[in-house]
């Protein structure tokens, strides 16, 4: 009997263990172990730092990481890791996206990507490439998306002119959006990964028939490029306005000699005299 009862009592100690143990794995425990495997679950994805719009060229700070669910991330979503700032710096966006809202691969065209530059334009809209130096080009201090004035300075090989009107300046086009500094299209994006070297050419986004005025002004005399501010109320350059060598420096005009004339006097008869000055 005794022995039935401690048989009896060794099965259910078994089955009161076994029990627990199912329990258990069923049941798991909140343990940080746990935390950290439903952390995992959570990816970081690129997403708009605030609200875009269709053609803007992608900055350092018009991009954020988010952290969303596994579950939550659509496919071709830009996640970190797989893809890289840089590869995103530059891009153009091709449709609005909302502050937060995740990229994907399909929002983004790439400078390296073909028909890139023509996205970029304004409908209607032509660019064109103006040779520049450091001094002309600003020092260099000009990306992609600032807006400029062309400014042609030329000499007039003309002996007959006074000295004060041999060198004349005035604003070609004003207001024109760069959209290329030799090969960048955004700030900071460039294809050696240096930037160091000087830029030797601006494109401009220009209209047909400004695109044939910067053409024949490369021409004539040398063309500089001009930032304007960005804050509104600045006043509008004017492009039929001259400023002369002579408005610069009065030492041009200051004790300029006066053009010899000579006077002819033709009588016919005593009383009848004209003067025909040369």
């Amino acid at each position: 009997m005794i022995i039935r009862l401690a048989m009896f009592l060794v099965m259910a100690l078994g089955l009161a263990g076994f029990g627990t143990v199912t329990w258990i794995s069923v049941h798991p425990s909140n343990q940080p172990g746990n935390a950290a495997v439903a952390a995992a679950a959570d990816v970081r994805v690129y997403a708009a730092a605030h609200t875009l719009r269709p053609g803007a060229l992608l900055k350092s700070d018009d991009v954020t990481l988010i952290k969303l669910p596994a579950t939550d991330v659509a496919d071709g979503a830009l996640r970190e890791g797989s893809v890289q700032p840089g590869d995103i710096t530059g891009s153009m966006l091709r449709r609005t996206l909302r502050q937060g809202e995740p990229m994907l691969g399909t929002d983004l065209l790439h400078p390296a990507d073909r028909g890139f530059l023509a996205a970029v334009l304004a409908p209607g809209m032509r660019a064109i490439s103006v040779g520049v130096d450091v001094i002309t080009g600003a020092a260099g201090l000009i990306w992609p998306g600032d807006h400029v004035d062309v400014l042609l300075t030329q000499s007039l090989d003309d002996a007959t002119r006074p000295a004060g009107q041999r060198v004349a300046a005035h604003t070609v086009l004003s207001d024109i959006r760069v959209i290329a500094i030799d090969q960048k299209l955004a700030e900071g994006a460039s294809p050696d990964g240096t930037g160091t070297k000087p830029a030797a050419t601006v494109t401009l986004e220009v209209s047909s028939l400004q695109s044939e005025r910067v053409a024949v002004a490369a021409r004539i005399g040398r063309l500089s490029l001009v930032v304007r501010s960005t804050e509104p109320g600045q006043p509008e350059a004017t492009e039929d306005h001259v400023t002369w060598g002579g408005d610069v420096s009065p030492a041009l005009t200051v004790g300029a000699a006066q053009p010899s004339v000579e006077t002819i006097r033709v009588y016919r008869g005593s009383a009848d005299a004209k003067e025909f000055h040369f």
